[in-house]
């Protein structure tokens, strides 16, 4: 418990390099064992963040009569279902991501050292929160994730010997996997038609 306790310590520290952009703290990161629950612990908290924009966003909203019912439904299907679903989905993107390097181009990949450092490269998602800033919504909702995506690129470099550009791809087909099923979830028990089961930039259904 202390030594988990002690990585839980690390993370502000781990999440401060990151932002100064010293990208070293992934190979710090990657050999850590007890790093795997604080970074686990980034995802679940950069994910409900990313809902608690879309749902700031939406009680800003003024869709007529009847909309301050849909705000309750909005908060636990956006931030509360949201949040999990794009937790779970991030597992299945890593996850993708680690068969593409070994199976695919037979490369190392570790992916409890994936989980680790990609947990920590998801950190960007949370500034999806700053879509409750209506004239950003949609270039904040942008920023965070083309920020995760790029470093998640450079997490999972840090773990395998894979070329690049086998990084590259292998990083895009788990991105476009997680992408493509909470498109999915946006079309599933929409609110208004506006947007359904994801959180952040997700949430908006795009094709009513």
């Amino acid at each position: 418990m202390e030594f988990q306790g002690a990585s839980f310590q690390n993370l502000g520290n781990w999440l401060l390099r990151l932002a100064k952009l010293d990208l070293s703290v992934f190979d710090d990161v990657k050999d850590e064992v007890a790093a795997t629950l604080p970074a686990i612990t980034v995802v679940l908290a950069a994910s409900f963040l990313a809902g608690l924009g879309s749902w700031l966003w939406w009680i800003q909203q003024d869709f007529g009569p009847g909309v301050d019912s849909k705000t309750f439904e909005v908060f636990f299907k956006s931030l509360i279902l949201g949040g999990i679903f794009q937790s779970a989905l991030w597992f299945l993107w890593v996850y993708v991501a680690a068969m593409v390097l070994s199976r695919g181009f037979r490369a190392s990949a570790d992916i409890n050292q994936m989980v680790r450092t990609m947990g920590l490269a998801f950190a960007p998602m949370a500034i999806s929160v700053l879509m409750v800033i209506r004239v950003l919504t949609v270039p904040f909702g942008v920023i965070g994730i083309a920020a995760t995506l790029l470093l998640s690129h450079v997490a999972i470099q840090a773990t395998t010997t894979a070329e690049s550009r086998q990084v590259v791809l292998a990083n895009a087909v788990g991105f476009v996997v997680f992408a493509i099923v909470l498109g999915i979830l946006a079309n599933i028990s929409e609110v208004y038609n506006f947007g359904g089961l994801a959180p952040g930039l997700f949430f908006f259904n795009l094709n009513p």
